[in-house]
């Protein structure tokens, strides 16, 4: 509808699967899914529920009645029990037992830990796709020298490879953080209105062990290990802030890859794809503007931010539950899933197809390398028998004059040319050039990258091929 407000984050920027694991149809679906779940295991135990019954709720449970739903609740103003009477229209044998003895919370908070955890897979799938595309790329480049920066100035050299596995480690570590919390979340389960699951002891007639079995018998219907063992009405709010703080450190490591890629662009070393009808500027058509990159630096600073929301949520959430957690729920983790999978959507589209510029980082390399390769020749000079203090002058002159070239008259630098001219350093042409060969001042740098590849990620990626091909498409 363009006459009211779409998010963006639907509009331009999250996947179609994504954005349905947030939708109202998979949250109701779900609550359906956890009626059912309770239903039968209430049964099981033996409370005086019917398979007729529990057939009559499996019937219906994707065919919800979202109209009947919707004018109840603007009578009610309740989502839960108007979902409810819903239900127990198209189920009317069964509507005397749906949602026993069960709090709105049952539904809800489940629902919630069940939809986090869909999307936590989600983005661990993308991510892991990333960290495939950027290990092709570091491979590809490991043994290509280029200028290393520290303090955004020229450095030793580095490789176009090892500086994405930079890149790739900050994603390693990420998994971590997020395999950890998708191992250690649990489900609310069955606990009542403050979490003592006295409901349950009434319907059950105070068997402690058929209200523990009924909450473990619940969490394996629903595909979960285990729920919180103490729990206030809802599940713990920590995990919100858990589950944001792990996004936040991906859109960290995102937003890092973008500046760095940013940054090669306006040298022209590395560019992000750019489309044939692709418009840079609108009033500079010559320009080439980095927007994947820039929209990935925007969207990670909005889920660093928005990582604030459940932290502060979880600080100041009174005794067994308030309900001030509830409207900046909604907007705050579905939100911050929404802009990360955005962001790993142009992610993945940039790390498979960057373009690497390797004329002009041999010109950038070559004209810096003579400054840092002075000190190589100056110890092969003493070896053929120069003093070392007068060669560290003439050094110091020609590098002076050299910069001097550079910086105030714009031409190239000639410190080389000077040095294999100085008969002082009696050395040949060939000898001289020998020494500044690019790829003798990487250090170890493709090897580092076949350690790591190999040690690291390779580990990774074989554990998790069969999630490996999935390819972005970005809206915008």
């Amino acid at each position: 509808m363009r006459d009211l407000y779409n998010t963006p984050l639907n509009a331009r920027y999250a996947s179609k699967e994504m954005s349905y694991i947030f939708s109202d149809d998979m949250k109701f679906r779900t609550w359906r899914k956890l009626w059912i779940a309770l239903a039968e295991n209430e049964k099981d135990l033996g409370l005086n529920i019917t398979a007729e019954q529990i057939n009559e709720l499996k019937a219906n449970a994707e065919n919800i009645n979202y109209e009947d739903a919707e004018k109840k609740e603007k009578e009610v103003r309740h989502d839960v029990m108007s979902h409810v009477y819903a239900y127990g229209l198209q189920c009317p044998s069964a509507k005397g037992i749906i949602h026993l003895g069960a709090t709105s919370c049952y539904v809800g908070d489940n629902t919630d830990i069940i939809i986090i955890k869909e999307a936590l897979l989600l983005i661990r799938k993308k991510l892991i796709n990333v960290i495939a595309a950027l290990t092709k790329f570091a491979v590809k480049y490991k043994k290509m020298p280029t200028l290393g920066f520290t303090h955004l100035q020229p450095a030793q050299l580095t490789t176009v490879g090892k500086r994405a596995c930079l890149w790739i480690q900050d994603l390693t570590m990420d998994l971590e953080n997020l395999d950890f919390a998708i191992s250690n979340i649990k489900l609310l389960g069955v606990k009542g209105t403050t979490g003592t699951q006295a409901s349950f002891m009434n319907l059950f007639n105070d068997d402690e062990d058929k209200v523990k079995r009924l909450d473990q018998m619940v969490c394996k219907s629903m595909g979960f290990e285990a729920s919180y063992m103490v729990t206030g009405q809802t599940y713990p709010r920590k995990l919100d802030s858990i589950v944001l703080n792990t996004l936040s450190e991906i859109a960290q490591s995102a937003y890092k890859f973008s500046n760095d890629l940013r940054l090669l662009q306006n040298m022209k070393e590395v560019e992000e794809p750019f489309e044939k009808n692709q418009i840079g500027s609108s009033a500079m058509a010559y320009k080439r503007n980095p927007m994947r990159s820039e929209r990935i630096s925007a969207l990670s600073r909005y889920v660093i931010v928005d990582a604030m929301n459940p932290a502060i949520t979880a600080s100041t959430q009174w005794f067994e539950r308030t309900l001030d957690d509830s409207a900046n729920k909604r907007l705050s983790v579905s939100e911050a899933f929404l802009a990360l999978d955005g962001v790993l959507n142009l992610y993945l589209n940039i790390s498979e197809n960057m373009v690497v510029y390797e004329k002009v980082i041999e010109s950038h390399v070559k004209n810096e390398l003579p400054f840092m390769a002075t000190e190589n020749i100056l110890m092969e000079a003493v070896k053929k028998g120069g003093d070392r203090q007068e060669l560290h002058e003439r050094i110091r002159i020609h590098s002076m004059a050299a910069a001097s070239r550079v910086k105030q008259e714009g031409k190239n630098n000639d410190l080389i040319e000077r040095i294999i001219n100085d008969e002082g350093f009696n050395m040949s042409e060939k000898e001289i050039l020998d020494i500044i060969d690019p790829s003798e001042f990487v250090g170890r740098a493709p090897s580092q990258v076949d350690d790591f590849v190999n040690e690291c990620v390779k580990p990774i990626l074989e554990s998790n091929k069969d999630i490996i091909g999935v390819h972005a498409e970005i809206n915008l």
